[in-house]
């Protein structure tokens, strides 16, 4: 089983979306919560597994949970969660940003 780290951003992510489901259900917030880190730790179990999105950004990897998709990459022995995002959104745009934002 692959290590699993967060980036920030994926911190963050994770952050805001706890946040949002809060508005209308604290409990229902922490178990989504609990439930996309379940899924983060699950992709440890076999990382090369999941779909490759090299089409938004190099070595990028996904997996899908309900209405959200988790983003990482494989590195040495880590699977680093890159995103969490809701898959409504403007996905290769956010991603586009934040390979801008990197190369700073």
């Amino acid at each position: 089983m692959a290590k699993i780290g967060f980036s920030p951003k994926s911190r963050q992510d994770l952050l805001d979306i706890g946040d949002y489901i809060a508005k209308d259900n604290r409990a229902n917030a922490r178990r989504f919560v609990a439930k996309l880190m379940e899924q983060c730790q699950r992709i440890g179990n076999a990382p090369m597994g999941y779909v490759s999105r090299d089409d938004l950004a190099q070595g990028l990897r996904m997996a899908a949970l309900e209405r959200y998709v988790i983003f990482f990459r494989v590195i040495d022995n880590t699977v680093r969660i890159e995103r969490v995002l809701h898959g409504a959104r403007n996905l290769p745009a956010i991603l586009e940003r934040d390979g801008e934002d990197s190369a700073d």
